[in-house]
């Protein structure tokens, strides 16, 4: 590509554009099992799998899913935690030609059902909590095959033998029945032999779900290209990081685009061992880096400050990471200054968003990192920031605009959504509805985002799922939802409601009644009841002006 003006401050053994190898996801896994049999790829609460076995089960899962009518272009909903089911089924998925569809294990049956539908998914993989969730839905999905698993197959004895006792609420054997199936006995039952597919460098892979301006989600389509390309940039930019010898702590989800390709996927294309963390909690997160001693730590910020703030954390080592980074949500500055000071490690923050696969930008591995900055296009990566109306001309350096990306780990589109995916890409552009600004170096600094999305503890939450839900309560007239501050989170949801007339509520009716209909972090933790809503003159509800007097009532505390 042309040379831009951050080229000059990659570190520099990273090129500006690369030579990519053409490999699928399911090519990679298979090399990696072929050089590096032995080694650990997988390890969930001191069970380990190599990738030869990896290699073994992917191939028997596949061999199971297609008997169950799994082919090429297919949709199979996987809906799981990181456990090690979780890369069994979507590299089996890949290695049959059929497509992954990630979902939220939070999700509510409403918010389940609009996404097997949208993605026309034909086969669901879950977790054994899940099962019932997903049979109620068969009627008004197309899922047919519903397969069940269960967190305690992969546990090392005598672990194995205690969880029922010990973890009884995660641990619920399903019966198999009229199309339920279990995970363990399907694997059992199959040959390991590879499927005869055809997997090709630009069919599509994913459908990552992900909200817009509308507030609607969306299936993102990433193609096998996509997410090899974002791997091998990656690749070049922790140019220091060695094939085959490093440990990464997988504290995103897997169903999370970051999670998906910097942890699931990176680790298969460059065979690295995945510590599997099902539940990022502090407590948990540092008794994994005490005994697995990683050398990759990438967090979100809830993470950061749940384990600087834990009793643990003075007796934990952190020597042997080699590099830790942030991502999906902004990290505040007094947490970066806190890290570096006890940890003595730099955080590496990044910026990407589930169209680029996800990853876009990131500050140098080993050189200059400017705190309050998500960094630098990544190689072979454009960056434009460009007025807020118009979109089309571009802002001066320090100036505000709308960031605007262009790649080849872009998405092509949104899943069977033409208007919205003409709306975002123009003239070869992703608009990302984000506002930023980018410094002398080419430095990016994000300021706002120009859609109303909520991040908390880096989850994102469209306002208005919750506003459709407050509407819907008969003692509710009018109710908008948006992201106020909080020093743990990054923001909470706060729901500002008007009661119909002669009505009466409480805030706890409130936050229960969303509780039911909405995944417990996209619930409002805090209601406030208000005589009316600001509006604009023809009636739009500003949602800006209330999360800006949230703001300033923060700041007014400070």
């Amino acid at each position: 590509m042309e040379e831009r003006i951050w080229h000059k401050s990659y570190d520099k053994e990273v090129p500006p554009s690369l030579d990519y190898e053409k490999r699928t996801i399911p090519e990679a896994l298979a090399k990696t099992a072929r050089d590096h049999p032995d080694l650990t790829a997988l390890i969930m609460m001191g069970k380990k799998i190599t990738y030869r076995e990896l290699d073994d089960l992917v191939n028997r899962f596949a061999a199971a899913l297609m008997d169950l009518g799994l082919g090429k272009g297919v949709k199979v909903a996987l809906s799981m935690p990181n456990i090690p089911q979780m890369v069994i089924a979507a590299q089996a998925v890949f290695r049959s030609g059929g497509v992954v569809v990630m979902c939220n294990p939070l999700y509510t049956e409403r918010e389940l059902e609009h996404q097997l539908n949208d993605s026309e998914s034909k086969i669901a993989v879950v977790m054994d909590l899940l099962v019932p969730r997903i049979q109620k839905l068969k009627a008004s999905t197309g899922i047919g095959p519903i397969i069940a698993c269960h967190i305690r197959d992969y546990l090392p004895f005598p672990l194995k033998q205690l969880f029922p006792f010990v973890k009884k609420e995660m641990h619920r054997k399903t019966v198999p029945g009229e199309g339920v199936y279990d995970f363990l006995d399907l694997v059992g039952k199959y040959p390991a032999q590879p499927p005869r597919v055809d997997v090709g460098w630009e069919d599509l892979s994913t459908l990552l779900y992900t909200g817009g301006t509308t507030g609607v989600s969306k299936g993102v389509m990433l193609s096998h290209a996509n997410i090899s390309i974002n791997v091998q940039q990656l690749r070049a930019w922790t140019h220091d990081v060695i094939e085959g010898k490093e440990r990464l702590l997988a504290n995103f989800p897997f169903f999370h685009s970051a999670g998906f390709t910097a942890l699931m996927n990176q680790c298969i294309f460059r065979a690295f061992t995945d510590i599997l963390v099902p539940r990022p909690e502090p407590q948990v997160v540092l008794e994994m880096v005490r005994k697995y001693k990683p050398t990759f730590f990438p967090a979100v910020p809830t993470t950061y400050v749940g384990i600087l703030n834990h009793p643990d954390f003075a007796k934990t080592d952190f020597s042997q990471v080699k590099g830790c980074v942030s991502g999906a949500a902004p990290l505040a500055l007094e947490t970066i200054r806190e890290w570096e000071e006890k940890v003595g490690t730099t955080i590496v923050e990044v910026y990407g968003l589930t169209e680029c696969s996800p990853l876009s930008h990131a500050n140098p591995w080993r050189g200059q990192t400017k705190v309050g900055s998500v960094g630098l296009p990544i190689s072979d990566t454009d960056c434009r920031i460009v007025d807020l109306d118009a979109g089309e001309t571009d802002m001066p350096q320090g100036q505000p605009g709308e960031i605007l990306l262009k790649g080849p780990q872009v998405t092509r589109g949104y899943y069977q959504k033409p208007e919205e995916t003409a709306e975002s890409f123009r003239d070869g552009w992703f608009y990302t509805g984000d506002i930023g600004y980018m410094d002398e170096q080419g430095y990016l600094f994000i300021v706002d985002r120009k859609k109303d999305m909520i991040i908390a503890g880096g989850y994102n939450i469209y306002p208005r799922d919750i506003d459709e839900v407050l509407f819907e309560h008969p003692k509710i007239l009018e109710a908008c939802a948006v992201g106020v501050p909080d020093p743990y989170r990054g923001e909470t949801v706060k729901a500002f409601v008007v009661t119909r007339p002669g009505e009466t509520l409480t805030e706890a009716e409130v936050i229960g009644y969303c509780r039911e209909k909405l995944a417990a972090y996209k619930a409002p933790k805090l209601v406030e009841f208000v005589d009316e809503l600001p509006k604009s003159m023809i009636g739009k509800v500003l949602r800006r002006e209330l999360r800006e007097r949230e703001m300033n009532k923060s700041q007014g505390a400070e």
